[in-house]
């Protein structure tokens, strides 16, 4: 063996083993022997620097070429998409196209990742093109490229087109096709692609096996993926040394709600990763378990894993869900000690964590401070105003993130749509959801429509929210009908309501709130035997409202509240401040209690007596108790799993003027600022 292929050899190994410090030497003996210049040994440079995260090196080393090929330009092309740039990848690209250097089908595969990695579906298809004019469409190693950037770009039918049209597939054209199914929440093609594959004598791999049980855990198939992870520990497959996969099977088991089987899975993983990590405390974050959670990323912490960006963005996830503003802020800080708190996906989660808590300035500061946003960070934002009936600001801030250079997509439009309900922008909705529907590279979907029946619910146009829906291109779901129904009740029209209510009892026929929600139309326009009627369906069926519940944090310290509740030590005293409050009510505003929502409120929790005891009056009640009734000024923030209820609602405005106090209280369907005795929401909620 010559020097040459000695050097060769060694510098293959390091990359290979990714020895950085061993190629620094090798290089070193490589210009010490006059083989600085050499295109061959050049070409191993760069791709040992790529490979070992260096492509800073690696470029110099290009740069420096007197003569360039294929492998030069493909392997610096391959060490920045390693690197995570896969912009300056395709800057390549485009520079080799001057260069008179024609490409390979590596440098096509290369590049096809890249578009798919930045979501650059236009630039893939141009790539597709040139595949295509020179032959290289069909091997494998460009097909496949072509069906994962098809998938990770949106565009699975096209990515399902190149994969029934390849003449030869390989394992990796299998994994590819399910996995873009998998990601694109088509969990049941996956599986039907997984029995395929094997059907035509592919055996799947660990990527395979991961990518289904993804699948299964999406659509809360536990027998499926039981049988997978059945099969995998028949066969003898190490579970407990593959991270990736060990980590889908916690996954599996967390999403489908089966916590203790995961956290079996979990502790026999020898070498446990953040992905692992991810998968318990995102499963105990989807179950409500606030306090295992929360013990699962203090030992995240103290294990020699690295908390990365998806946990941060997990951790502030829960407390934006259950609006613990205090633990917030000090995971905020936290983000700071970390470098993955730099990660604009963190940086997004923080300020929708603020916005949930309802603390907007927090919010605002922290987006204005933002150095680089996406369409993410802009739509979170967006969606917070709408959130706290800020509609106007939403608007603007749409125009401007366009102004900037950023291109709304359908979640953008949704949050648009949203915050011109929650506001009652009629014209404004009518006009961006036109912008939407002409919008070439754009569909609206179920949800957009949707915004646009409870825009015109409010506004009171209920045959032309029902036309919509009767004549949209889309199926209508349980949902659209359910928001044109919610009009009907708040506008008192049983005509209309009686022919939706008929259409989700067929449809949705077990989901009580249809029943609840058909059953006051009929009592508030006194239609007392079509009430009772209804009443008896849900008691033959044996059907069962969500509970409400009601939290508030004082002192870093969250209580929580159902109706009627009389486990708090403070109690008695909650009971007493509330019959003051209510005392003073009458006296100065004329207060009575709101008995048709004791009776058949959405959200009524209890019966006449109860009214008092909705879980929203006792937790205001502990907050007056805690903090003093005589004190004027200051926020009390109140948060409902539920819609708030009518009753609720007046009791909230007159405190809010007896006591010249502001209360936030965010329900299930927005926020709700009380001061002086009005609410943003202009009683429309």
């Amino acid at each position: 063996m010559s020097e040459r292929q000695r050097l060769a050899k060694l510098l293959r190994s390091c990359a290979r083993n990714l020895l950085l410090d061993h190629g620094l030497q090798v290089h070193a003996a490589v210009l010490n022997m006059g083989f600085g210049f050499d295109l061959i040994m050049n070409n191993d440079l760069i791709d040992m620097y790529g490979k070992c995260s260096r492509v800073d090196l690696a470029r110099d080393v290009f740069d420096r070429m007197l003569e360039r090929n294929v492998v030069s330009w493909t392997s610096l092309m391959c060490g920045y998409l390693l690197e995570g740039n896969a912009k300056g990848s395709l800057s390549l690209l485009c520079e080799m196209g001057h260069s008179g250097v024609k490409p390979n089908e590596f440098t096509f595969s290369t590049g096809l990742k890249a578009c798919g990695v930045l979501g650059l579906v236009e630039n893939g298809m141009q790539i597709h093109g040139m595949c295509v004019r020179s032959g290289f469409v069909w091997i494998p190693v460009v097909g496949n490229a072509t069906i994962d950037m098809y998938s990770r770009c949106g565009k699975i039918g096209m990515a399902e087109q190149m994969f029934n049209n390849m003449p030869f597939r390989n394992l990796v054209s299998w994994n590819a096709m399910i996995t873009g199914h998998t990601n694109e929440g088509n969990g049941r093609k996956s599986l039907v692609l997984f029995q395929r594959m094997q059907e035509q004598g592919e055996a799947p791999d660990e990527f395979t096996f991961t990518s289904t049980l993804k699948a299964c855990g999406a659509l809360g198939a536990l027998h499926g993926g039981t049988q997978i992870h059945a099969s995998l520990i028949t066969k003898g497959f190490p579970i407990s040394t593959r991270n990736i996969i060990a980590g889908a099977i916690v996954d599996l088991y967390a999403k489908c709600g089966y916590l203790f089987e995961a956290q079996k899975v979990f502790d026999r993983i020898e070498q446990k990763n953040v992905i692992s990590w991810s998968a318990l405390i995102q499963g105990f974050a989807q179950e409500g378990k606030l306090l295992e959670t929360m013990d699962l990323f203090r030992r995240l912490r103290e294990s020699i894993s690295k908390v990365d960006g998806f946990v941060l963005s997990i951790m502030m996830g829960v407390f934006a869900d259950l609006a613990l503003a205090e633990q917030g802020k000090l995971m905020h800080c936290y983000t700071h000690k970390v470098s993955s708190g730099l990660d604009i996906s963190v940086a997004n989660a923080i300020v929708d964590m603020y916005l949930k808590c309802g603390l907007i300035e927090e919010a605002e500061r922290l987006f204005s401070e933002m150095r680089v946003r996406n369409v993410v960070s802009w739509t979170v934002m967006i969606t917070g105003y709408g959130k706290h009936g800020l509609g106007e600001k939403a608007i603007h801030l749409f125009n401007r993130m366009q102004l900037e250079g950023i291109e709304p997509d359908e979640v953008t439009y949704l949050a648009l749509l949203s915050a011109c309900s929650h506001s009652g922008l009629t014209r404004e909705s009518r006009e961006y959801f036109s912008r939407l529907c002409n919008n070439h590279l754009l569909k609206p979907n179920i949800e957009h429509y949707a915004c646009m029946v409870d825009i015109l619910g409010r506004a009171g146009q209920l045959k032309e929210a029902k036309n919509l829906i009767e004549n949209m291109k889309l199926k209508p779901n349980e949902g659209i009908w359910q928001t044109l129904l919610s009009a009907c009740r708040i506008h008192g029209n049983v005509e209309i309501g009686r022919e939706v209510g008929e259409i989700l009892f067929r449809m949705d026929a077990d989901n009580p709130v249809n029943y609840v929600m058909m059953s006051n139309i009929y009592a508030e326009a006194g239609y007392w035997k079509e009430c009772e009627r209804v009443r008896k369906l849900v008691k033959t069926k044996g059907l069962k409202k969500e509970a409400g519940q009601s939290w508030v944090e004082i002192d870093k310290e969250v209580h929580f509240f159902y109706g009627g509740d009389d486990t708090h030590p403070l109690t008695e005293k909650i009971h007493e401040v509330l019959k003051e409050m209510e005392r003073r009510m009458k006296e100065e505003t004329n207060y009575a209690f709101g008995l048709r929502f004791a009776l058949h409120d959405v959200e009524e929790e209890s019966k006449e007596e109860n009214l008092r005891v909705h879980s929203e009056k006792l937790a205001i009640g502990l907050a007056l108790v805690c903090n003093g009734v005589e004190k004027e000024g200051g926020f009390i923030r109140v948060f409902k799993n539920l819609r708030v209820c009518g009753d609720c609602h007046e009791f909230i405005k007159g405190l809010s003027k007896i006591l010249k106090k502001v209360f936030v209280v965010r329900d299930a369907n927005r926020f709700h600022k009380f001061e002086n005795g009005l609410c943003s929401c202009k009683d429309y909620w």
